[in-house]
């Protein structure tokens, strides 16, 4: 059955944000008193939401400091949203290319779903997708299913005409544990071993429109 939904993560999927990220925890471990962290120290740290990245770039914090820190992380990413952040090569292009094929678009994200709005709309491809779901929008979030469900029946797509494509374990045992295809991608933030049990692989966002599910146009 062909696919008539492509569902995207964003950070280390659409765009690289690791710059970005990683100035806005190394604010609230300053405003702590902690050290500086190295981007790749920073992209272990990313997947989860704000809240756990907050939890473990504090590690040993109070419950109290905790929230400190993410409402300090919060602010400081909603200001400089897009400071050192841009696509990944050729992802506009894609897009543009994925819609004139006549495919639905959306995004599900583990960043909160205003930011997640904001940084699509600053990037200038928000009028890609046609929902964009976030880590405050549902009761849960990727690895979940939920998330992916919830899409699937808001614009009545079946699960077989759906697939997800993004760069790490959350987005890759989402996919499979709702019984969509997955797409895994090496260029992001994720380990290899974590999009190790994905459908496909790409190596580049472009690689896209190789797979045997995106090459023809819609009927």
């Amino acid at each position: 059955m062909a696919i008539k939904l492509i569902i995207f993560d964003l950070d280390g999927t659409l765009a690289d944000s690791l710059g970005d990220l990683t100035d806005a925890t190394n604010h609230i471990r300053a405003a702590f008193a902690r050290p500086q962290l190295l981007p790749h120290e920073v992209r272990k740290l990313v997947g989860q939401g704000a809240r756990r990245l907050v939890e473990r770039a504090l590690s040993g914090a109070s419950a109290e400091e905790v929230e400190q820190g993410l409402q300090l992380f919060l602010a400081y990413n909603d200001a400089h949203i897009a400071d050192k952040t841009g696509l990944y090569p050729a992802v506009e292009e894609t897009l543009g290319l994925l819609k004139a094929q006549g495919r639905q678009m959306a995004v599900i994200s583990n960043k909160n779903v205003a930011l997640c709005r904001k940084l699509l709309s600053v990037l200038g491809v928000d009028n890609y997708f046609a929902t964009i779901i976030g880590a405050d929008s549902l009761p849960f979030r990727k690895p979940s299913p939920e998330p992916v469900l919830k899409l699937l029946r808001d614009l009545k797509t079946t699960a077989k005409e759906a697939a997800i494509v993004g760069d790490s374990i959350n987005d890759i045992a989402a996919g499979r544990s709702a019984g969509i295809m997955t797409v895994g991608c090496s260029y992001g933030y994720g380990e290899a071993a974590e999009i190790a049990t994905a459908d496909y692989r790409i190596d580049a966002f472009s690689d896209l429109l190789r797979l045997p599910l995106f090459k023809n146009n819609l009927p």
